[in-house]
Order: structure tokens, then C-alpha cells, then sequence
């Protein structure tokens, strides 16, 4: 790596209607670099690098992009792409139904003088490509038949085949096991050492710990500081992200009274029909009153599976085993039925399953409770709006209005309008799968707290994280799940790092 800068942004200013996204940015990346970009939700990182490829036009935003010394004015994305360019968003852009070297292909497809497709050369550049970044994969399969690991690195093999030069990431492990990840930042590392230039946007501050050559910083929409890699530390990203200091990331809990066990499964088997495999085996768990358990696993060890296997989907899932809530011995034939009893379960992915996007908070927050608004076979209106308030300032949702789209939210308020939902359906046990996947690490202080104070009030929470960190910070216990089965159980005191993932790993 050099000295010379490739890419400046000068002081960039980007609005949209009442809102400034970006405010006077400047940003330099030098050429041959890993430079993260990190923030809090909001911050402007995604909008800069909208900026940045085209996205946003120039014409609507002020301030001069800077490429090799020469300003540009890119109009389109493919005024971007044409010179060495290329951004990879977090929602993956391939087409499931093709094959990977069309998919890598698509957009810049290679053809016979006469204008037909050359099938035969672009099979074999794929295969050059995929080489390139040590993929082994058959460029004939479907981008279906694959895992999301390995369309992220196919996405990054379709932006190595228009010959970038510099690469923007925008939360590439968000949706990654922990292996994947692993191989995800070591083919970054590959790709600085063959000169590619990366700028990758991350909220996993060890993973910018780990690959950043420098980090920039932005609050606000604008630039606080950028910090070459001799000089970062965690607790200063932190503490440049939020305009404080968090000097416990996990905030400390007052004192409980854990009672008696409210929930329990016995021998829990499940069998998933489209799957056609079982995923569940003789799971066997407990819960008491105002406990925190964590549920820790590789991705694919079946927690999500248990969590909605015990909900109630009987069409996907074939059950054996027995459920108690309160000693009392019960099954659930439908989600309805669950969230009646006071069970209720906050899914991993809240943009596709867990809120209506193009619909208001107010909906979101009320649509599982609408029993309690009906007078006379129809909703009343003004309680549902006095519902909805309560329940969005309670949990501090940051918005105009309740009238605004849950699409404009940043992740942790489109993470507090869906739990917002569950707390207003009155939950006595609380399932919260992944709560705070794809969010900042200011957001996640205040899930943290939120959960604590639900605990405070008594609820029973299990929580699935793929984070470690969290796992351990926030449980009083951990079950640890690996192929489907408990493999272990720790007090949450004593649990470590390294005897979590040692329980993760036995087969």
C-alpha cells in the first residue's frame, strides 16, 4: 500500500426532503487500502457511498468526487462501473434462478462477433474468476441451490469480472456465520494484497479491527475523524459513533428475582417437511419467571428452528416432545394461539418477516393486538393511534410520527416498533431471534436496555444470538445448540468464549 491518494470526497452535502443525509463530508481512501467506514445507523455511510457510484446523480448533491486527481460527475451507476468501480449492497443483487456464470455475467455478457452469446468463453472466464477469489464451484448450478456465504463471494467474483479497482462493501457479514465471515475477510485481505482497493461499511468493530488499514467515522451525516490502523481502538470507534462513552457495552441489570420455572420442553423433536430431514432431537430446555437464557449456536444448529417449531407451524413441522408453560402442558397449532397465551416470538429477519415495510409504525406496532381496539366489529381509531404512541415513546422509536413508512427507519427503530408490537400484545415469554442483527452499536445499548427492563417487569426472555458477546453479556444461562441437539448448558457467570463455541462444535 502507498501513500497516493485514488478516491477524495470533498465536502459532500446530500439532502432529501426535511432531512440532511450528509452534511460537508470529506473522505480519502489511498490506493491499495482496506478503509472502513463505520457509524451508527443513520449515520450517512450508505448514502456517501450511494454518492460515491451514482446512485444519487450528480446534480443532486453538492461537492466534488475525486478519482486518481480528476473530479468526476457520474450520472449513473455504469459511468461508475466503467472506471473500476463497483458496490455491493447488503441485500444481494443476484438472480436466484440463473446459474452463477450468468449471474457473474449479467449486465456485461461476452459475445460472438456476430452478436450471439459466447456461452462456451463465458464459462470459462467464470471459472478464471471464481479461481481468482478460491471459490471451488461449479459455474453451471443455480444461485438458488446456494448459501448466502457463497453468493456474497459470487457478487464479489461478478464485480472482480468488470475489472474493479476499488470495491465498496456495504455490511457484507451481516447475514454470515462466523465461518463464512472468516472466509469472507480473508478474501479481502487476498484482494488488498492483488491491489484492489476495498471500502467496507461495517457494524462488527473486531472484523474493522481485524482487516482496516484506516476508518473513518461519521456521526450525524458528517465526519468526525478518520484513524489510520496504528491508532484504532474499539472503545474510541465507539465513543466517536455514539458522542459518548459506553464503558460497558452490556449495561449492568438491578437486581431480580428469578422465580419459578414458567416455561419448559421436554424431549422436543421436529421434523421439517420441506426440508425433509428432522432438525430437532430430544431438546429439552427451561425457563423462569424474569430469566434471561441465551440459546448460542453456529448458524444452522437449529435454534430459529426450535423457536418456531414451538410457536406453532404445524403445516412445516412434525412434532414429538412436550411443552409446558406454567406447568401446564400445551401445544400450539398456530402463531395466534401462541400470542393468545402470552408466547410470543420476535423473528431474526424483520424486513421480510417481521414488519410491514410500506405500512406506518402505528399499523406495525398494533396489527398483532387489533383484538384489543375493536368496539363493535370496528377499530377504533384513537385508541389505536393513543396505542401506538404509548408504545413507540416507551420504547424511544425515533420518528416524525407514528404516521411514518417503517421502511424510512433505521434498523434499531424498525427493531423497537417490532417488539414495540410484541410488548403491546402483553407477552409473559418472549423469544427474540438475532435483536440486533444489522444494528449500530449505540442502537444495540438501547435493546439492551429495553430488554433489561422487560426482564425487570418480569417477563421471561429466550435469546438467540450468533454473537458471542452478546450471548454472554446479556444471560443469566446458555443452552448451546449443534445439530440440533443441546450439547450443553452453562450459567451465564461462568460461560466463556472459548467453552461456548467448544460445546458449538460437537457433533
Amino acid at each position: 500500500m502507498d501513500n497516493t491518494i485514488i478516491l477524495e470526497m470533498s465536502h459532500i452535502t446530500k439532502e432529501f426532503p426535511g432531512v440532511k443525509a450528509l452534511d460537508d463530508v470529506t473522505f480519502k481512501v489511498r490506493k491499495g487500502e482496506i478503509h472502513c467506514l463505520v457509524g451508527e445507523n443513520g449515520a450517512g455511510k450508505s448514502t456517501l457511498m450511494k454518492v460515491l457510484s451514482g446512485v444519487y446523480p450528480y446534480g443532486t448533491y453538492t461537492g466534488d468526487i475525486i478519482i486518481d486527481g480528476k473530479i468526476q460527475q457520474y450520472k449513473k451507476i455504469n459511468d461508475s462501473e466503467e472506471q473500476g468501480l463497483a458496490i455491493i449492497y447488503q441485500e444481494l443483487a443476484l438472480i436466484p434462478d440463473l446459474t452463477v456464470y450468468e449471474n457473474i455475467f449479467l449486465g456485461h455478457e461476452l459475445r460472438k462477433k456476430n452478436g450471439t452469446m459466447d456461452w462456451n468463453e463465458t464459462i470459462v472466464k467464470a471459472k478464471d474468476v471464481l479461481d481468482r477469489i478460491g471459490l471451488v464451484l461449479d459455474p453451471g448450478v443455480k444461485v438458488r441451490s446456494l448459501g448466502v456465504g457463497i453468493q456474497q463471494m459470487i457478487e464479489i467474483a461478478k464485480a472482480l469480472s468488470r475489472h474493479v479497482r476499488l470495491l465498496i462493501l456495504d455490511e457484507p457479514t451481516a447475514a454470515l456465520s462466523e465461518d463464512e465471515c472468516d472466509n469472507l475477510l480473508n478474501l479481502i485481505l487476498k484482494l488488498k494484497q492483488d491491489g484492489v482497493t476495498c471500502i467496507m461499511i461495517s457494524h462488527k468493530l473486531s472484523e474493522v479491527m481485524r482487516i482496516a488499514d484506516s476508518t473513518t467515522i461519521l456521526r450525524d451525516g458528517k465526519t468526525i475523524i478518520t484513524i489510520d490502523r496504528e491508532n484504532l481502538n474499539e472503545n474510541d470507534m465507539i465513543r466517536y459513533m455514539v458522542g459518548r462513552e459506553i464503558k460497558n457495552i452490556y449495561p449492568p441489570r438491578k437486581e431480580r428475582n428469578i422465580g419459578d420455572i414458567c416455561f419448559e420442553v421436554k424431549n422436543w423433536n421436529a421434523y421439517d417437511y420441506t426440508a425433509a430431514r428432522q432438525i430437532l432431537t430430544d431438546v429439552s430446555i427451561t425457563l423462569r419467571k424474569g430469566e434471561i437464557v441465551g440459546l448460542a449456536g453456529l448458524v444452522g444448529a437449529g435454534r430459529s428452528e426450535l423457536a418456531l417449531s414451538l410457536f406453532g407451524n404445524p403445516r412445516k413441522y412434525k412434532i414429538d416432545g412436550k411443552l409446558f408453560i406454567d406447568g401446564k402442558e400445551t401445544r400450539f397449532r398456530h402463531p395466534k394461539n401462541a400470542i393468545k397465551a402470552g408466547f410470543l416470538y420476535v423473528t431474526e429477519d424483520r424486513k421480510k418477516d417481521g414488519l410491514i415495510l410500506d405500512q406506518d409504525i402505528k399499523t406495525n406496532i398494533t396489527i398483532s393486538s387489533l383484538e384489543q381496539l375493536v368496539k363493535g366489529g370496528v377499530i377504533n381509531k384513537n385508541a389505536e393511534i393513543r396505542a401506538a404512541e404509548k408504545y413507540a415513546e416507551e420504547l424511544g422509536v425515533k420518528a416524525t410520527s407514528i404516521d411514518s413508512a417503517v421502511r424510512k427507519l433505521s434498523g434499531g427503530n424498525q427493531q423497537k416498533v417490532s417488539l414495540a408490537r410484541s410488548l403491546m400484545a402483553a407477552p409473559r415469554i418472549l423469544i427474540l431471534d438475532e435483536p440486533t442483527r444489522g444494528i449500530d452499536v449505540g442502537a444495540k445499548y438501547e435493546i439492551y436496555q429495553l430488554i433489561n427492563r422487560l426482564l425487570g417487569q418480569g417477563i421471561s426472555i429466550i435469546m438467540i444470538s450468533s454473537e458471542l458477546p452478546e450471548v454472554l453479556g446479556m444471560s443469566d444461562r446458555i443452552y448451546v445448540v449443534s445439530g440440533g441437539k443441546i450439547t450443553g448448558e452453562i450459567s451465564g457467570k461462568d460461560a466463556s468464549q472459548e467453552a461456548v463455541m467448544r460445546m458449538a462444535t460437537i457433533h
